[in-house]
């Protein structure tokens, strides 16, 4: 049997800064979802120091690292891929009432779980933005440089979202980034400026904002 798809891995959680920067001292959660490889965790890591320079208390919840520490020995399946969604979607609900930015990088494939944590979020009085970040199957595919996509259309991948198990697209994002047609910072813009427009965050100090991410980290160039 082939190996299992994961969704794309980065950290459990980033160090904060110590004053909250978040309008009136609430937090809220940017939910990233999209396909293997559509760049939620290049957005992501490129979107925190950014918000900490600003003085938000910034924690990002990423895919792999949350399946090792928080979701260990949950597979692939409908019901494991909500369990795992729906942890993320806690323990995000939990920082974002005490006054952190959280930023969520996981595919989260399935529309109901994305829904359920929105309402958990938005009854605690926490901001939930989704930001669909919207490449499609060959874009990703194009730039898999790790042979994800490979390792699934030859079967040694099982249960791999966009192939072998469905994507839902969100109904009504907050957000859309087509990031197979434009560039993280182009797409680092467009986010910052919408949270900016919701009062979720301060505007930029002309001096200090420095909003162009670095390279494509290796696991969402695939």
């Amino acid at each position: 049997m082939g190996a299992p798809h994961t969704d794309a891995p980065g950290v459990l959680a980033t160090q904060g800064t110590e004053s909250a920067g978040v309008t009136g001292g609430s937090g809220f959660v940017l939910w990233f979802t999209g396909l293997s490889g559509a760049g939620k965790s290049t957005l992501a890591h490129a979107l925190a120091p950014v918000l900490r320079e600003r003085g938000c208390r910034v924690e990002v919840l990423d895919g792999d690292a949350v399946r090792t520490n928080l979701s260990k020995g949950l597979g692939f399946s409908r019901e494991d891929r909500d369990t795992n969604i729906l942890r993320i979607g806690f323990v995000a609900n939990l920082l974002a009432r005490n006054g952190v930015a959280v930023i969520t990088a996981a595919i989260s494939p399935y529309r109901a779980a994305r829904d359920a944590n929105r309402r958990l979020c938005e009854g605690d009085g926490s901001a939930f933005v989704e930001a669909y970040v919207a490449a499609t199957v060959e874009e990703c595919e194009a730039r898999d440089v790790k042979g994800l996509y490979a390792e699934a259309r030859a079967g040694q991948r099982i249960a791999f979202t966009g192939l072998d198990d469905p994507y839902e697209e969100p109904a009504a994002p907050e957000l859309v980034i087509p990031s197979g047609r434009e560039t993280p910072a182009a797409s680092l813009g467009r986010i910052l400026a919408y949270l900016e427009e919701r009062g979720l965050i301060r505007p930029a100090h002309p001096c200090r904002d420095r909003s162009s991410p670095q390279s494509p980290r290796p696991e969402d160039s695939r």
